[in-house]
């Protein structure tokens, strides 16, 4: 018999004895008076007055001294260490103290606070109880662990022994409440649109497909809510947004995960302009907010969003950095160029833009380390954006970039049902070329812009990016909480 399996049959037996003697290891409700935090700021008080204080929590440590025993318990909020005492709770009481609990099982403690002769906040104990009996015992080595995956797989036991990675989620949730606070704010309205899609638009990618036993009908997960919210705006709202999950049938590395958080907010009588202003007060209220800064350090470098972000034309970083002037080329010899960049090309690609694309993010983007708005990409990359009036040839476009990272993608929104028509059609003989990512052809959302879209401003922005951003991690799997993983 292994040593695991060795503890897991001792803890089952205390379970089956505290049952046994009428002691429900399992309570359905439990009491408390105080969090842990609690108790540290306001020790001084507490102690004073000598109030008995009720606390409930997982046990962390625990370490034996003949008649003394210290532990410490770990709550949502923080921890602190108890103490039980064998002439404050009796031989017996305190002898059970030894025989039924293990580091890892959840207690209701209480009594009263003091200090140890190390000066310690302390929690004296005269009366527990267990509320959850762990027959698992917790890992003793966690930080440093050599297979990261492990944290990944084991989320719950990551949050559990690494602080850490429990204050970057804590942040994810600010990031989230201050986005939502900043929109509502500014007179957006927050919705919910299908998940379900028979047509799968408003992005360039591959969907997740599946199928509705009821209606005998394939269906497939969102690769964006682009689309719907759009229809919206024909229906008279001007500002709407979604925070929700899109999926896509793509690749996984440290920047893509399959299913991921997205906020969308679409915004009528504004364009791409108006949304870059905006975007920067968005962005430096959710940095505020998070870090309480508008400044910050990503993988050593410093970030900074209280200045104006750069804007600099797509066409206009290709000639600087690659000699690339996009107009003096065709599909063909923008392709020939690429492969004489050493640019790896591992698909199968279609479009002039799409090979623009590939050198853009391959040569140019991860130079882009402060915030910049890269604006005006070739109109064949964008078949749902409002061309430039100067020069149909590019599109009303903006993306922010920032630490090398796309972080946000947003223009005008095409509201010419007529151009729409085409640019779908165009999009449909990509399809029939074999480009899986191109967009279907939509004849629900054509019909609604030939009702008529008001002049308007899209936004698209990950949040898992923004999340990996303002809490300096190195990847998305640190900031999804139970990513997508490849079976062991």
């Amino acid at each position: 018999m292994s040593s695991l399996d060795k503890i897991l049959k001792e803890r089952l037996k205390k379970r089956k004895i505290l049952k046994e003697r009428g002691k429900n290891p399992y309570p359905s409700f439990v009491s408390s008076t105080h969090k842990t935090q609690e108790l540290l700021d306001n020790f001084s008080k507490l102690f004073r007055e000598k109030k008995q204080v009720k606390i409930a929590g997982r046990l962390m440590s625990f370490r034996q001294h003949g008649g003394l025993t210290f532990g410490e318990i770990q709550d949502g909020d923080g921890k602190i260490q108890i103490a039980f005492r064998e002439d404050a709770l009796g031989k017996n009481t305190y002898a059970q103290v030894a025989e039924f609990i293990d580091v890892g099982d959840f207690l209701q403690v209480e009594g009263t606070l003091f200090k140890t002769k190390r000066g310690e906040k302390t929690l004296d104990v005269t009366n527990y109880n267990i509320i959850t009996k762990s027959i698992r015992p917790l890992p003793e080595k966690w930080h440093g662990l050599k297979d990261i995956e492990s944290r990944y797989r084991t989320r719950e036991l990551d949050l559990l022994m690494n602080p850490q990675a429990k204050e970057v989620f804590k942040k994810r949730s600010l990031i989230v409440s201050s986005i939502r606070e900043f929109l509502d704010q500014n007179g957006f309205m927050e919705v919910e649109v299908p998940v379900l899609q028979v047509t799968p638009g408003g992005a360039n990618a591959t969907p997740f497909t599946t199928h509705l036993n009821a209606w005998d009908l394939d269906v497939a997960l969102r690769i964006a809510p682009e689309i719907y919210l759009k229809r919206l705006l024909v229906g008279s709202f001007d500002k709407v947004y979604e925070m929700g999950r899109n999926f896509r049938n793509e690749g996984v590395d440290y920047a893509h995960n399959p299913e991921f958080t997205m906020l969308e907010f679409y915004w009528a009588y504004s364009d791409y302009k108006e949304g870059m202003k905006f975007t920067e007060k968005m962005l430096r209220h959710i940095a505020k907010k998070v870090l309480g800064k508008q400044s910050f350090e990503f993988e050593g470098k410093k970030i900074d969003f209280s200045k104006s972000f750069e804007r600099v034309e797509f066409n206009e970083l290709l000639q600087k950095h690659t000699n690339i002037n996009y107009e003096d080329y065709n599909f063909q010899s923008l392709l020939k160029k690429a492969q004489e960049l050493s640019i790896k090309i591992d698909k199968k690609v279609f479009s002039k833009g799409e090979v623009a694309d590939l050198i853009y993010k391959k040569m140019i983007q991860p130079k882009l380390v402060q915030p910049t708005f890269v604006i005006h990409h070739p109109i064949e990359m964008k078949p749902l954006a409002k061309p430039l009036e100067q020069n149909f040839a590019y599109a009303a476009t903006m993306q922010l970039v920032v630490a090398g990272m796309e972080l946000i993608n947003a223009y005008s929104e095409l509201n010419d049902p007529v151009i729409q028509e085409e640019n779908f059609k165009q999009q449909a003989q990509l399809r029939k070329k074999g480009d899986k990512e191109a967009q279907p052809f939509d004849k629900e959302f054509l019909e609604a812009l030939e009702y008529g879209m008001p002049p308007a401003f899209g936004f698209g922005m990950g949040i898992d990016r923004l999340t990996v951003l303002l809490t300096d991690s190195h990847s998305l799997r640190e900031v999804i909480l139970f990513p997508t993983m490849r079976p062991k």
